[in-house]
Formats: structure tokens, C-alpha cells, sequence
């Protein structure tokens, strides 16, 4: 197995199909013209032919499945579709909830300025989306809210986050809060998905440790 692209990550789960890395904070997933590193560019560099099976943002860290095959890779992007993919992150929210746990259901449209760039925002012209949350813990003015995305929207949980209190964000967001120097505190934490025998495999990323400057113990 080529070690070069995950030189710098950890790998949870590995068999002959696919494999789920911890994806560190920082790390694009596809390259772009701003982005020289990413985990495609270390691929191909490395001479490996697997392919992400779904999007993590580049500053989100946690669970993110590979197939080292075009076939896996098939099966597991209909997996995706079918919903039958189980996605849980956790995310430190400011403010915090006044509630302990809920639905956020609106659609997302994408919108573009030019100095701005482009970001998600609620919109009757958008794509349903979906979030189920529930807040573990609270410290320090924040909360550890575990969130639940039905729906897959692009920044669907950013901008859901914003609906849970009066301005309300995800700690460290620059898009959609106020960025800090610990970054965006967005965790991929568990993945739940079917192999290519049809097992159901599950995966934890133990939370990481910037999470602790904050008051949440890694897992």
C-alpha cells in the first residue's frame, strides 16, 4: 500500500475495497487553482488509483471513506445515494443552544458576489436539506453539538449551525461566524456505511485535540 499520501493520518479501517482515513483539518480533498496540496494530488503523486467516496471541506477533519476501485467506488456512491451511509459529526457551536436537541429542515442555494466569493444560504430557491442535532456538552459559553446531516448539501451543517441560537455559529467559521486561530471546529466523528458484501461497517475518529482548548476531552 502507497504510505506517502497518509504520511500524516491516521487509517481506521482497511480491507480490499475501500479504506476510511482521519482526515487532518487543513487538507483539501481536490485540488483547485488556489490549492497546490491536496489529498488527490498526494494520490496521484503516489501512483495510487483509489478515489474519495465523498467531500469533507478542507478545514473539517475526521472520517472520510476511499475506494480503491472503480467498482467499490460505484457501489459505494450508490450507497451514498440510497442513504444508506450514516454520516455523524461533532462541532463546538457559539452560542449555545437553548435547547438540548432538534431538527433544522431548509433549503440551501448557493449565492456568488465578487468580493465576497461564493457561500450557502437559506433559500426557497435551493436543495431540501436536512439536520438532526443534539447538544452533549457545554463549556466555556459553547456547546459540543453532534450533528446528523440527512440531506448532503455543500456546507449544509455550517450553515444549519446558524439556526441553532441568535447568532450562532460554529466555532471558527470564517464563512459564516467569525474564524479563530484554533480553525473550524468541524469533526467528521463517525461513519456508518455497507461494504462491497453488504456488512455494516462502523468507523470512529477520535475527536481531536484542538478540541480541548475549548473544554471537550478528545474521544
Amino acid at each position: 500500500m502507497p504510505l506517502r499520501p497518509f504520511a500524516d493520518m491516521v487509517i481506521l479501517f482497511e480491507d480490499a475495497d475501500c479504506l476510511v482515513i482521519d482526515k487532518p483539518a487543513g487538507l483539501a480533498v481536490h485540488p483547485g487553482p488556489k490549492t497546490a496540496d491536496s489529498l488527490e494530488t498526494r494520490l496521484k503523486a503516489a501512483g495510487a488509483k483509489w478515489q474519495p467516496a465523498h467531500r469533507l471541506d478542507r478545514d473539517t477533519s475526521g472520517c472520510l471513506l476511499l475506494a480503491k476501485r472503480p467498482a467499490a467506488r460505484r457501489r459505494l456512491m450508490q450507497a451514498f445515494a440510497a442513504r444508506q451511509v450514516a454520516k455523524t459529526y461533532l462541532a463546538v457551536v457559539a452560542p449555545p443552544p437553548p435547547g438540548d436537541a432538534g431538527v433544522v429542515d431548509f433549503a440551501l442555494a448557493k449565492r456568488s458576489a465578487p468580493r465576497r466569493g461564493w457561500w450557502m444560504e437559506a433559500g426557497a430557491d435551493g436543495q431540501p436539506a436536512r439536520t438532526r442535532w443534539q447538544v452533549l456538552a457545554r463549556a466555556q459559553a459553547t456547546a459540543l453539538v453532534q450533528l446528523e446531516p440527512v440531506t448532503g448539501r455543500t456546507h449544509q451543517l455550517r450553515v444549519h449551525a446558524t439556526a441553532l441560537a441568535q447568532g450562532a455559529a460554529i466555532v471558527g467559521d470564517a464563512v459564516y461566524g467569525r474564524g479563530e486561530p484554533g480553525g473550524l471546529m468541524l469533526h467528521a466523528w463517525r461513519l456508518g456505511f455497507p461494504d462491497i458484501a453488504g456488512r455494516r461497517i462502523e468507523v470512529v475518529a477520535p475527536l481531536p485535540g484542538r478540541f480541548r482548548t475549548l473544554g471537550f476531552a478528545a474521544g
